[in-house]
């Protein structure tokens, strides 16, 4: 009603409502699985009711190629019904939870062990706060918080088979609660999960992250704070161009930086000297190190700090669907100074350090929620000619 509303007042048209020409895919509203239909009566359905068309899933509105004449109207929105559907879909099916349970703020890692640490505070939350209404894990399982309510929710089940990417949800009333998801390692997850999140429009997403330290003065347990990357992942050139840049976000920059000071009490020029603002260098090569004498030169002249394999297609992705990001790495090797991740080294960095980042991710999006999310939606991530909807 807000939207529409704003266009009334803005063209002075009427609002016409009517049947589409677009009909809904079957497979978008029947649940094949969840059906009692034999295979014999799918294939039959199949032959009688309309399919997915892929030619009406496509990101042409959002990647600014959508072209459009006097005669026809202009897109309302960044995505069809059909690519909405196909990502709601998906998002099930990579993340274990339903599109329902999904939050406004998202926090994204590549380790498993911050998941962990996400599932021990969501619990704590639910069990003696009262901020939260909810925590939701794979299979839909919904844990309630009975401070504000008394009624028991209806409960998932169990996975016999754990999905991709997990998907934890702490809840709001309002959607303003936190999203945590494991998307696991390399730009290809990071693409796929921001491609479907996007869909649901979130107020942000921020990457949790590990990465290598580039820089001689960098120590083990260092922060990295994103203001630029090099996108050497690839799997987004076809989208948007290499030669577009990826600005930082004041508002969430400014909120990270705050948090590290706030759960650090660190501030100052000892601030200063476990978090670095800098360039991320994102790659797609798992086994970089092997290449680091020929890929040497890149970083000097990026003056790249940090490298990993997720944060610039994340970032990427956040300008091309115009939801704010941001990036905080904690340096965990120092391949090219001759400090390699090996076991015992790992283990000692992850217990010192996993806790302490993700309370950093987790004070941030509590700072950005309390100043207002009107003013997160930057005009940075917004092009010349906008669908009337974000």
């Amino acid at each position: 009603m807000e939207q529409l509303t704003l266009l009334i007042e803005r063209y002075r048209k009427p609002i016409l409502v009517g049947l589409s020409d677009w009909p809904i895919p079957l497979s978008f509203v029947v649940d094949y699985s969840a059906s009692t239909l034999t295979s014999e009566h799918i294939e039959y359905l199949k032959l009688k009711f309309e399919l997915p068309k892929l030619t009406r899933i496509t990101d042409e509105i959002v990647n600014h190629t959508y072209k459009t004449n006097p005669q026809n109207p202009k897109p309302l929105a960044l995505f069809s019904g059909e690519r909405v559907d196909f990502s709601l879909h998906r998002l099930h099916h990579y993340t274990g939870t339903s599109a329902e349970h999904f939050q406004n703020f998202i926090l994204l890692t590549n380790y498993q062990r911050y998941v962990d640490e996400f599932i021990r505070y969501g619990l704590d939350q639910i069990q003696n706060g009262d901020e939260y209404d909810a925590f939701v894990e794979p299979g839909d399982i919904v844990i309630p918080n009975l401070h504000l309510s008394k009624s028991i929710p209806e409960k998932g089940a169990p996975l016999t088979t754990f999905p991709q990417m997990p998907a934890y949800h702490l809840k709001r009333a309002d959607k303003n609660g936190i999203t945590f998801i494991n998307i696991g390692i390399g730009p290809t997850n990071a693409k796929n999960i921001t491609d479907h999140l996007a869909v649901l429009r979130p107020h942000c997403w921020i990457m949790l992250g590990h990465c290598a330290g580039l820089k001689r003065s960098q120590s083990l347990g260092d922060y990295v704070l994103a203001h630029g990357y090099v996108r050497e992942d690839s799997v987004l050139d076809h989208d948007l161009p290499l030669w577009v840049p990826i600005p930082p976000l004041a508002e969430v920059q400014i909120a990270l930086q705050e948090a590290f000071s706030e759960v650090t009490g660190l501030h100052g020029s000892e601030a200063k000297a476990r978090i670095r603002t800098g360039t991320v260098y994102t790659t797609d090569n798992r086994n970089w190190e092997l290449r680091a004498q020929e890929i040497y030169e890149r970083f000097n002249q990026s003056r790249a700090m940090a490298l990993d394999m997720e944060s610039a297609t994340i970032a990427a992705n956040g300008l091309r669907f115009r939801v704010p990001y941001g990036t905080l790495l904690c340096v965990s090797d120092k391949p090219i100074h001759g400090e390699i991740k090996l076991r015992s080294m790992a283990n000692n960095f992850y217990n010192d350090r996993v806790n302490q980042h993700l309370k950093i991710g987790l004070r941030a999006i509590q700072l950005i929620y309390e100043r207002g999310i009107d003013s997160l939606h930057s005009r940075k991530l917004r092009g010349f000619d906008e669908p009337a909807f974000r």
